[in-house]
């Protein structure tokens, strides 16, 4: 089953070239789109041409299927799918400082950080950073908690989404480049073949 969301957020991801200039392709359709892009994370694959794009859309279900067919339009795009209706597992991390200065913020800090998957990942003497991961839901619900100690900085990465069991998101896209690099060896670099 798909984790809890709000309804007003669906996830798309994509499956890109590693090349300069895909990023700002898609941010530009979602611009001209007007559709306001929640989240967006964007990472290598096990295979070193490939990207995988993991896109937070504030959009309801019905544009699910127009904005996936808008993104595999798109040069350097090789594949895209919506997860909203597969199940998957969606996880988002964050680094929270949190001031720490006297002992009861301390202990409210380490009570917080016990019922939640988050750890203090550093200590000072004025400050503490935690790290949290977990999903959309879970993150939220844990920053209200430790908003009263203080929160003195935040940075999330955004949400990255996976299907679970048998649902791979793969490709066998071999990119230009990697092509004329072949035919290259393959003639010994001479222009002749080998």
């Amino acid at each position: 089953m798909a984790e809890e969301k709000s309804d007003n957020k669906m996830t798309v991801v994509a499956l890109v070239e590693n090349e300069p200039g895909v990023l700002n392709r898609i941010a530009s359709m979602f611009r001209r789109r007007a559709f306001n892009i929640d989240s967006l994370t964007v990472g290598r694959t096990h295979r070193p041409h490939i990207s995988r794009m993991t896109i937070r859309v504030v959009a309801g279900p019905e544009y699910a299927m127009k904005i996936a067919a808008n993104l595999q339009k798109l040069v350097n795009v090789i594949d895209v799918r919506v997860l909203d209706n597969q199940p998957h597992i969606e996880r988002d991390l964050a680094l929270i400082k949190v001031r720490n200065d006297d002992a009861e913020s301390r202990n409210t800090i380490t009570e917080i950080c016990d019922r939640y998957p988050a750890r203090i990942v550093d200590v000072g003497p004025e400050v503490a950073i935690i790290e949290m991961v977990g999903t959309e839901t879970i993150l939220e619900a844990f920053i209200e908690e430790v908003r009263p100690t203080g929160i003195v900085e935040m940075i999330r990465t955004g949400v990255v989404s996976m299907g679970r069991g048998t649902r791979i998101h793969d490709t066998n896209f071999i990119n230009r480049r990697t092509l004329l690099e072949a035919a290259e060896n393959a003639r010994g670099g001479n222009g002749r073949m080998v």
